[in-house]
């Protein structure tokens, strides 16, 4: 498509980029993406590549990739081996432009980093350049729509339209009591991301048009306290594309399994496989299938140069439990069931030690600071948490949260006023601050900790409504054309959850205009930041109400005030 198509030329690289049409760069990329999946689905190869080197090429899919790689991803802001960030519009602009005229690309060296990991170790990660990551956002929608029609339907993660809450679905779905899968393989990859056979992955991706520079990117090398080292195995954690191709290698799960289903897509096989990219469980009928099970996994495993964590793998019945993506997985003995048990999924004792571990950091950290910030810091925390676990059996660890919570409270209280007395502290700290209604009933408790000043107050875990999550059906792709509608109808209920993380007003004003961002279309939950932009401005007379407010991401809004 020529340039003309998309951008305005205008003076300068600022309002060039500015000038960019996104709702046509992200349909134009949509569109290929769907005609690669349908050609796929339809076993026209040569079309697929055909379409693949179109998008590799496409000046929309150049431009999307940029302001992913440049604007929304959470990495924007580190650098790689070259110490460059693309910080500004001009810079985008001209990043894309060299990306389209200069297509004799080579990739550089990642930078390597550590993270700390749960167990107290320390996970590498390899930072790319911008401009390695600006490549590997358009590989990525080259390449992902063709696996995107081949994927298993119980790989959930790093996968559009899938997540942890899905993976936690199907195990419950398996492990029903009146299933009769009861022994559990939990397993987990001994150093996925570092040990991936680059030969066995290069076979499996096949002749992809792209293939020479995804065999450049995982030959680069890493830079470590300024010493090269050469990479013999593995993708590093940090590309854009590294997800992306873990799960291409560890595709064929559910084949080397065993695993079956009938015409309707129901599981009928003796084993069930759920994976969350490198951690996986297989669900078994007996104690030496499941043995059966992890000797072959395993075998399977070695052939893409992996192998099972001694540490992370272990065979368990499910009376006595097992975690999984944060979530504790348990049959309890009952009285009122036919079967005599109960599975109740909740959140794992790890998990709620890790969140008071964080909660009582940013109070510790916010001694003797004004309680707005306290409260600016705290509620993200709580928002994320109840909002992740409330899928499953999570209100009696909600009301236990809060009385942690109301311990740090205090404590918060009193090493700010430790001359006062307790009436003093109550009086000033706690008071009925939210009177909204739930389940029809008005909440009022006194004991709810803010600033009575402005009435910013701090949330409870327990105001947190149980609401379970829908699974995703069966292989079902956004990339799928004939799925639109429901995509459309996830994708808003998806947002609206992410909304609630919101306070009630920023929930309205993201509500009124769909969740989706007015001028380029895409929703407002994407990893690119979003502010508050005034319809009518304050200084004409605008003021701060729900009506006269939107949301536009960042980029947007400077373009609404460039123009």
């Amino acid at each position: 498509m020529h340039l003309n198509a998309i951008v305005t030329h205008g003076t300068n690289d600022n309002k060039n980029w500015h000038s960019i049409n996104w709702v046509k760069v992200r349909r134009n990329v949509r569109n290929l993406r769907r005609r690669i999946f349908r050609a796929t689905q339809e076993g026209d190869v040569k079309k697929v590549r055909n379409l693949q080197r179109l998008i590799l090429k496409s000046l929309s899919n150049i431009l999307l990739s940029v302001r992913r790689s440049t604007q929304e991803n959470k990495g924007k802001n580190t650098a790689g081996i070259d110490k460059v960030l693309v910080k500004t519009p001009g810079a985008r602009y001209k990043l894309a432009m060299g990306l389209i005229h200069n297509q004799d690309w080579k990739p550089n060296p990642t930078q390597r980093v550590y993270i700390p990991k749960n167990n107290g170790k320390k996970r590498p990660l390899g930072i790319p350049t911008i401009r390695d990551r600006c490549l590997q956002a358009i590989a990525k929608n080259a390449l992902e729509p063709y696996w995107e029609s081949k994927f298993e339907r119980t790989s959930y993660g790093f996968r559009p339209g899938r997540g942890c809450q899905d993976a936690i679905q199907k195990v419950y779905l398996g492990l029903c009591p009146h299933r009769t899968k009861k022994w559990i393989v939990d397993a987990g990859i001994s150093g996925c991301f570092d040990n991936i056979n680059h030969d066995h992955l290069l076979k499996i991706i096949g002749n992809f048009p792209g293939r020479r520079l995804i065999k450049e990117w995982l030959k680069a090398g890493y830079i470590d306290n300024e010493v090269f080292h050469k990479t013999e195995a593995g993708t590093r954690q940090g590309g854009i594309i590294s997800p992306l191709l873990a799960n291409i290698s560890l595709h064929g799960m559910e084949k080397a399994l065993g695993v079956k289903y009938d015409s309707r897509g129901q599981s009928v096989g003796k084993r069930i496989v759920v994976r969350y990219a490198d951690d996986f469980v297989i669900l078994c009928e007996s104690k030496e299938d499941a043995q059966t099970a992890r000797n072959q996994i395993n075998e399977w495993l070695k052939r893409r140069g992996l192998t099972l964590s001694p540490e992370k793998t272990q065979i368990v019945h499910i009376t006595e439990g097992f975690n999984f993506l944060g979530f504790n997985i348990r049959q309890y003995k009952v009285k009122n069931t036919t079967t005599g048990y109960k599975l109740l999924i909740k959140p794992s004792k790890e998990s709620i030690k890790k969140t008071k571990a964080k909660l009582r950091e940013v109070f510790l950290e916010h001694h003797g600071k004004h309680i707005d910030l306290l409260i600016g810091k705290i509620n993200p925390i709580i928002r994320g948490v109840a909002n992740y676990y409330k899928t499953q059996v999570a209100s009696e660890i909600f009301s236990s949260l809060d009385t942690y919570l109301f311990n740090r409270q205090r404590r918060y209280i009193n090493r700010c006023h430790p001359k006062k007395s307790n009436k003093w502290k109550e009086d000033k700290y706690f008071g009925t601050f939210n009177l909204r209604k739930r389940d029809g009933k008005k909440r009022k408790n006194k004991w709810v900790f803010g600033n009575k000043e402005n009435g910013n107050h701090m949330l409870k875990f327990t105001w947190f409504k149980i609401e379970r999550h829908t699974i995703i059906k069966g292989s079902s792709s956004p990339d799928d054309p004939s799925l639109k509608d429901y995509w459309e109808k996830r994708t808003r209920k998806k947002d609206r959850t992410e909304a609630e993380k919101m306070n009630k007003r920023l929930q309205k004003v993201a509500k009124n205009q769909g969740y989706k961002c007015p001028l380029c279309r895409d929703s407002i939950f994407n990893e690119e930041i979003a502010h508050l932009h005034h319809i009518i401005p304050k200084c004409k007379g605008g003021k701060d109400d729900i009506k006269n407010l939107v949301f536009l991401h960042q980029s947007c809004h400077h373009k609404e005030h460039y123009q």
